[in-house]
């Protein structure tokens, strides 16, 4: 009952309020404040610095610079090899499996489906029909840069507005549709396993989302479709965009292209780079 009158108040809280005013914190430069709010936050999630590429808190411009620090290079390598899948981030497997028809699963009982994810786009949709998924939530301690888990030339990016309902094991279980309602960035892309999508959705508090091939961040409350005006090829592991402050992630491929790893499964711990699967022969 408790988890239900939470969730039931994220319906009326003003999403976007709250997050702006949560988004202009993170951007304060008044080193005392920037200095407290960092330290607390580490102390609170329990964000481990040794793996960070600047591990002194201090040394961060703004809270928004400390979330989406950088990792030590050589602590996360990559799966490159032929045909190999690697996971764009670091976090947990949400769910992981197969697309039936167009019906992804997001938690026991609950099922979302790719035309309402990809913003009722039924011939984009098509393409991943009977395809493979995985959702990897991010909690607030993880590296928050998101990579390409496989080659490929970006095709076209899709921002679609929506709510912000925070993203965790419990608004997953009670709240239908949710990666479908929020705020999401679909990024479409061309590789040797056929069509993939890597979907960012927001979330409460989620400052932005930003992409490395758009100067500024995504901030509108219009669908808005970016082509390339030129070729965009990106190789596994290649920073994509990143989170500021936030949520999760969809990897979409299409029927009989990619074999998850048979070891993972729901709440599996998982970090960028890793084998998350194999594109088939």
């Amino acid at each position: 009952m408790t988890k239900r009158i939470s969730v039931y108040i994220q319906y009326l809280l003003p999403h976007h309020l709250i997050t702006a005013i949560m988004g202009w914190l993170a951007r304060i430069r008044i080193e005392w404040l920037k200095n407290w709010m960092i330290k607390r936050f580490i102390r609170k999630y329990q964000v481990d610095m040794t793996t960070a590429l600047i591990e002194n808190p201090d040394a961060y411009p703004d809270f928004n610079s400390f979330f989406t620090r950088r990792l030590k290079p050589e602590l996360r390598p990559i799966a490159a090899r032929s045909g190999e899948i690697a996971c764009p981030v670091d976090g947990c497997i949400a769910q992981i499996g197969q697309i039936h028809k167009n019906q992804l699963l997001q938690a026991k009982g609950f099922y979302f489906d790719l035309e309402t994810l990809l913003g009722e786009d039924s011939r984009l949709a098509s393409a991943f029909y009977d395809g493979t998924f995985a959702t990897l939530y991010l909690a607030p301690r993880d590296y928050h840069r998101v990579h390409s888990p496989f080659s490929g030339r970006l095709v076209q990016s899709i921002y679609l507005p929506g709510k912000l309902f925070s993203v965790n094991r419990m608004t997953s279980e009670l709240i239908p549709q949710l990666y479908s309602r929020n705020e999401r960035l679909v990024m479409l892309f061309d590789t040797a396993a056929g069509p993939m999508a890597l979907i960012m959705v927001g979330a409460m508090i989620v400052g932005n989302i930003q992409t490395v091939w758009m100067n500024q961040p995504v901030r509108t409350r219009h669908r808005q479709i970016v082509s390339p005006s030129s070729e965009i090829q990106f190789q596994t592991g290649d920073e994509l965009g990143h989170f500021k402050l936030g949520s999760t992630v969809i990897l979409l491929f299409g029927k009989n292209r990619v074999a998850w790893e048979p070891l993972l499964h729901p709440h599996s711990t998982v970090l960028f780079g890793q084998l998350l699967g194999n594109m088939l022969r």
